[in-house]
């Protein structure tokens, strides 16, 4: 019993902390994905999917944004000093962006959101309008 408590808490901190850890590295991985409340959500590395995210990188980072979405987005930057957005466009499942921030500052980034490629898909509510903040140290 003692064994099996000690894994869940393991496991509830590991998850607990994903997106700090990720933040951490020189190259950090962001997916959008569906979800049936709300139509898409975003993760850092292995963290929850959310509408809002938020993460604190050192400069030099690399941001790698992969589309696992039911739909294309387009990646934007809202506020910040003007970044590079390499592969913006992402129009297919599995397509990626990448940005590198090099200057300290906050940074926020968006995505619009294109049609479904498929008919049948079902979802519930509004659907989320993602941000994702960056702080660069």
């Amino acid at each position: 019993m003692k064994a099996v408590l000690a894994l869940l808490t393991v496991a509830a901190a590991t998850a607990a902390f994903a997106g700090q850890a990720a933040a951490g590295s020189s190259n950090v991985g962001i997916t959008i994905q569906h979800v049936k409340v709300g139509c898409h959500s975003w993760a850092i590395g292995n963290g929850p999917l959310k509408e809002t995210q938020s993460l604190t990188v050192k400069a030099g980072t690399t941001l790698t944004f992969t589309n696992n979405d039911v739909m294309p987005h387009t990646l934007i930057q809202l506020t910040g000093s003007k970044v590079a957005l390499t592969g913006k466009l992402m129009n297919t499942m599995g397509a990626k962006a990448k940005i590198v921030l090099t200057k300290p500052g906050t940074y926020v980034f968006g995505t619009k959101a294109g049609e479904d490629y498929t008919k049948g898909i079902v979802t519930v509510g509004e659907d989320h309008v993602l941000r994702l903040v960056v702080t660069v140290k």
